[in-house]
């Protein structure tokens, strides 16, 4: 019965001083939520530094930013939130399934990473981007002269209300999710 106490004490022990150099020991607290949904994690490294990538990105691309709709023209706003797609899958896809399984905090980053690109994103995406590009492309052609800048050419569209309307709600969402992520890398 000793001896199995003692493997036990020196598995903790050992695994203290190796997860330490690889990150994995958790030393920062944050809660984070929106509304009544709110959790408490406590970040390892690696989980900061994605989140922190994430928040760059979020930060420095149109994406987590306000959208003008006077002056932003709405295929730069798509090219931005569609290279944000590419990177945050990509960030995703780099996390090691073993941290997946043993750190709650990785588990809710990623379910953050997915909900902005499959609740925020590929909603609004699915059901406006192809067929405002096309329709784009087909009124730009036309525009033999560039009598229209893209702002004036792409208020011409159709539905351009409430493709505005959707795109600004889908805008206010992300930035919600950029705030969620500074409060985790504590930057406020």
């Amino acid at each position: 019965m000793l001896s199995l106490l003692a493997i036990a004490i020196l598995f903790f022990i050992n695994r203290q001083v190796f997860t330490r150099g690889y990150g994995e020991f958790e030393i920062n607290e944050a809660e984070i939520g929106i509304g009544n949904a709110k959790v408490k994690i406590k970040p390892n490294d690696q989980d900061l530094q994605i989140a922190y990538q994430l928040w760059v990105e979020l930060s420095t691309r149109k994406i987590g930013l306000p959208i003008d709709k006077d002056h932003d023209v709405i295929v730069e706003v798509y090219d931005s939130w569609y290279a944000f797609f590419k990177i945050a899958r990509e960030l995703v896809q780099a996390i090691p399934v073993r941290k997946i399984r043993s750190n709650p905090s990785t588990k809710i980053i990623i379910e953050l990473a997915f909900k902005i690109l499959n609740e925020a994103l590929r909603l609004h995406l699915t059901q406006w981007q192809a067929r405002f590009r096309k329709w784009y492309e087909i009124e730009k052609a036309k525009d033999t002269n560039n009598t229209l800048t893209p702002q004036q050419l792409q208020k011409q569209f159709p539905d351009h209300k409430a493709l505005e309307n959707d795109m600004l709600r889908v805008n206010q969402i992300l930035i919600a999710y950029k705030t969620l992520l500074e409060k985790l890398i504590n930057i406020e």
